[in-house]
Formats: C-alpha cells, structure tokens, sequence
C-alpha cells in the first residue's frame, strides 16, 4: 500500500511539472507574438512619415505645366489610396491578429502575421516608386545645372581651341562653326526648358548636349591629324611611289605583282570617300583608316628596296653561280676523260662509274633549269626577288653536285685531281674569309672582340698551311686534305662568328636607339640604356642587346619579340 502511495505521488508531481512547464513555454511564445505584433505596428507607423510628406511639398511648389501636375497627382492619388485604404486595411490585420493571441492558435496568428508582413512591403515597395519618381523631379535642376556647368566649361575649351587653330581645319572649320552654332542653340533651348520647369523634356536635352559636345571634342582632337594625313602625308607618299614606280619599271624591274597603279587608284577612291564623311564630321574609323594608307606605302618603300637589293644578290649570284659552274665542268670533263685510265690503274666499281654518270646527268639538268632562269630574266617575267629565289635553289643544288663530286674525287682521284680541288677549295675559302673581314670593316663595329682576332689568325694561318702543303714536293695528299677541311671549318667557324657579332651588334644599337623614346620617362630606364651602351662600346653586344630588351620590358612588355625579329 505504501508502495502505490508513492508511485501514486510521483505521478502526480510529474504531472505537475508537465503543466507548469506548458503554462511557461505558452505566456513565452505569446509574449514573442505580441512583440512581433507590436514591431509591425511600429513598421506600419514609420511608413507615412515626414519626409514623404516633405517631397510631396516640394513638388507641389515645383508643378508649373500640366504634365507635371497630371504626375503630381497620379502620385498623390497613389499616396492617397495607400493612406486611407491600405494602411487602414493594416490597422485592421494588426487588430485581428492582437485578438487573435489570446483565442486563436498559434498557427494562426504566424498566419496573419506573414500576411500583415506582405502587406507592408508591397506598401514600402510602393512608396519607395513614388518618391524615387518624386525625387528625379525635386532634384533635376540641381543636377542638371550642374552637368550644364560642366559642359558648358568643355564646349569653352573647344571653341578657343578651335579659334585659336582654326587654319588646321580647312574645308571642316564652316560645319565645325555651325556645330558650335548648334550646341549654343541647345543650350538656350535647356534654359527654356528649364523655365518651363518641363523635366521629362530637359533630360533629352541635356542627353543630347552630352552627345554632342563628346563628339566635338573627337573632332577637335582628331581633324587636324586628319587633314595632315589626308592632305599633305598621303599625297605626297602617293606622288614618291608613283615616282619610284616609274623609275624602276624604265630599270626593267618587274614589279606587276605589286599592282602599284590600282592600288594606288583604289587609294585615291578611298582618301576622297573618307574626306566625303569628314565633311560632315563622320569620324568613325577615319584615323585608323588613314593611319593603315600610309602603313601601306612604307611596306610599298620596303618592297622597292626589297626588289634592289634582290637584284644585287642576283647578278652577284650570277657571278657566283658561273664560277662555280665552271669549277663542276671543269672536274666532271677530267673524271671522264680519265675514266678509262682510272679503270685501268684503278679498281674501279660499278657504282662508282654508275655515279659518275648520274652526276654528269645532275649537272646537265641544273644547266637547263639555269637556261630557263636566263630566259625569264631577259622577259622580264618574274621580278628579282622571285628570280633570285629561284638562282639560290639552283646554285644549292650545284654546291651539293660540287660536293658530291669532291666525295668522288677523294675515293677515286689522283694525286693531281686532289691538288685541283683543294687549289679550288682553298680559293672559295679565301673568298669566306674575305667576305668575312669585309662584313666588318663594312659595319663598322666600336670595338672587336680579341677572340674574333684569335680565330681569324687561327683561320689565316690554316689558309698557309694548305699553300705550304701544296708548295711541298712531293704532295701528301691526306695531309692536303687535313689543312684543306681545317681551313675550311676554321673559316666557316670566323664567318658564324662574324655574322652572329654583327647581328648582335646591330640587334643592341637598335634596341638602345629604340629606347631613347622612354629615357625622360622613366629613370630606371635611361640607368638601364646607359648601362646597355657602355656594354655595347667595351664590345660586349650579347649582355648590352640582354640588359637592354630586360630594361625595355618594363615600359614595353614583349619588346624582345620584336626587337629579335629586326633583321629578319
């Protein structure tokens, strides 16, 4: 019995508990309700302030035609249905809902407090449309007086420069003036509009002005560029290449492929097309249009100078070509004759006599293709840098047959043979050499370097030392052939040593005269150059062209691409 008393009083402590424990968490979330209900309250209060109420004042005082006033009160109506109808609608909502803690469940009190939470940004939403079309009114004068202002101050700035350039205009200065004309018209047009306190229509206005004054100044700016290039640039670029054209063609230079006439025609059409719309101050694309002309006959220039120097490398191609074409006769004729000596005193293969067929077949054919090459010159077929094109594949492919019979002679030739053909060899590298010590007397370089001095004793001394062998009697002709390979690598080796400086040299005074254009800009870039040119006079071109692309690279990223590409 005592027992079930007391599970009996546990029970009803539990219980207890439990509807304390209800009784709290229930006057908790109905204060939380009424807390919220009280903060829409306030929320709704805040909507219909004095501030909207002050903007309302504002434009009222503002309303001079009857397009504002029909704004004003479209507004006002708006504001009006939201102040007697809406929020009174709101006013019951907060009613019921503060009703409805005390009888309804919770669930639908949260209801009615999201739809009271609705309402009230659809309100806020509304309002806010209101004053910001309110606003744009209120303050469009200050805001447009003051872009006025300033534009006005530009368009000042414009015309004194105009005035003060007005010759650098020519045929364009009577449509600039009446431009001009133009904008003051539309200035005065703002101020009526303005006084007419018509806001929809001052914002065109002032758009337009805006435009129109940013397309003054680009023709301010770009027309007297314009007329130099269009005028007095082109024209006369136009009259130097006419000039040279002529000149070159009466010289029997075929320069047909450039279509210098047409274009120069099809240049004409297009600098009178470009001036029709400059006219009527139609800039767009002008200077860039102009600008690609003129690019266009400095490459015709560099074509010009391209077809000269193709002529020069060709006729002493011509000169190189017969000499060395003389050298292969001359040793394909000995061979033959003495083949049946050679077959005789010699053992002979099949390939070997195979070969020299087969080479006297190759040299007959390089004579043709050089005929052909004789006959397109005289009909002035192809220009020099297509017939020179053509000689360098011919002359290549005589120096391989060249090579290929001085293999043969070293398998199968006598001692005479042998001395031929290094007397030969020895004459082309004299030649090398020659070119070699003339490439740098040519350019000129401040200082040579004493390694340059060193391979060229070296290869001087080799060219002795083939004369000394060939002196010799008897002649040892694998020793002949020693001196004859050594000379030959030692001068191919100064004549790569002798372009690669060159090209050095001429790659760093470039860069360094290239970069005179950034030395006020920039400190650390005169230091950079100054350093670069003390290098390039002690002779050290490779660090100079290294330092100075590096210096450069930092006004001008990407600068050793074009820099190496110089001599190409």
């Amino acid at each position: 019995m005592v027992k079930g008393l007391y599970v009996g009083t546990i029970i009803i402590v539990f219980m207890f508990i439990i509807i304390t424990f209800l009784s709290v968490f229930k006057n908790k979330r109905k204060k939380r309700m009424i807390k919220v209900i009280n903060e829409l309250e306030k929320e709704k209060n805040l909507l219909i302030n004095v501030p909207v109420l002050n903007e309302f004042s504002k434009v009222e005082a503002l309303v001079k035609n009857n397009k504002l006033e029909e704004k004003y009160n479209n507004w006002k109506l708006k504001f009006e249905v939201i102040e007697k109808e809406t929020i009174p609608e709101v006013n019951d909502m907060l009613i019921e809902a503060d009703f409805m803690v005390e009888k309804s469940k919770p669930i639908n009190v949260y209801k009615k407090i999201t739809e009271i939470e609705i309402m009230l940004y659809e309100i806020k939403i509304k309002i806010k449309t209101i004053m910001s079309e309110i606003k744009e009114i209120t303050s469009s004068e200050q805001r447009n007086r003051s872009t006025i202002t300033k534009l006005k101050s530009t368009y000042r700035k414009l015309k004194k420069r105009f005035e003060d350039t007005k010759a650098d205009y020519e045929e364009t200065a009577k449509t600039i003036e009446l431009q001009f004309e133009t904008i003051e018209r539309r200035f005065e047009e703002f101020e009526e509009v303005m006084e007419k306190k018509d806001y929809e229509e001052v914002i065109y206005v002032v758009k337009g002005l805006t435009e129109m004054i940013d397309h003054m100044s680009i023709v301010i700016n770009e027309i007297p560029e314009i007329m130099l290039m269009g005028k007095s640039l082109i024209p006369k670029r136009t009259e130097d290449v006419s000039s040279e054209y002529i000149k070159m063609t009466r010289e029997d230079y075929q320069l047909d492929y450039l279509n210098v006439e047409y274009n120069i025609m099809e240049t004409e059409k297009k600098v009178n097309a470009i001036f029709d719309r400059v006219r009527v101050l139609n800039l767009e694309d002008v200077s860039f249009e102009l600008k690609t002309i003129l690019e266009y006959f400095d490459s015709l220039f560099n074509d010009f100078e391209t077809e000269k120097l193709s002529r020069k490398y060709y006729e002493e191609g011509l000169l190189s070509f017969k000499k060395k074409n003389s050298h292969v006769d001359k040793i394909l004729k000995a061979i033959s004759c003495k083949i049946p000596e050679m077959k005789n005193q010699y053992s002979l293969t099949d390939d070997t006599i195979d070969s020299i067929k087969l080479f006297s077949n190759e040299f007959n054919s390089i004579n043709k293709d050089y005929e052909k090459l004789i006959t397109l010159e005289k009909n002035h077929s192809f220009p020099y840098s297509k017939l020179n094109q053509e000689l360098e594949i011919i002359s290549l492919k005589l120096s391989k047959l060249n090579e290929k019979l001085s293999n043969l002679l070293q398998r199968v030739g006598n001692l005479k043979d042998d001395e031929e053909r290094a007397k030969s060899q020895l004459e082309d590298i004299k030649i090398l050499l020659k070119q070699s010590k003339y490439q740098i007397r040519k350019n000129k370089l401040p200082i040579i370097p004493d390694n340059y001095y060193v391979e060229l004793t070296e290869a001087a001394d080799a060219i002795k030392e083939i004369q000394k062998e060939l002196s010799k009697k008897p002649l040892d002709v694998d020793t002949l052939n020693v001196r004859v390979d050594t000379a030959r690598d030692l001068v191919f080796k100064l004549h790569n040593t002798t372009s690669q400086m060159i090209r050095l040299a001429l790659l760093s005074e470039y860069a360094i005269v290239y970069g005179n254009r950034y030395r006020s800009s920039k400190q650390v870039i005169n230091d950079g150059l100054v350093k670069a040119e003390k290098l390039f006079f002690l002779g050290n071109y490779k660090q100079s062209l290294d330092l100075s692309i590096s210096t450069l690279d930092m006004v001008e990223p990407g600068i050793h691409k074009k820099i190496l590409d110089y001599d190409k």
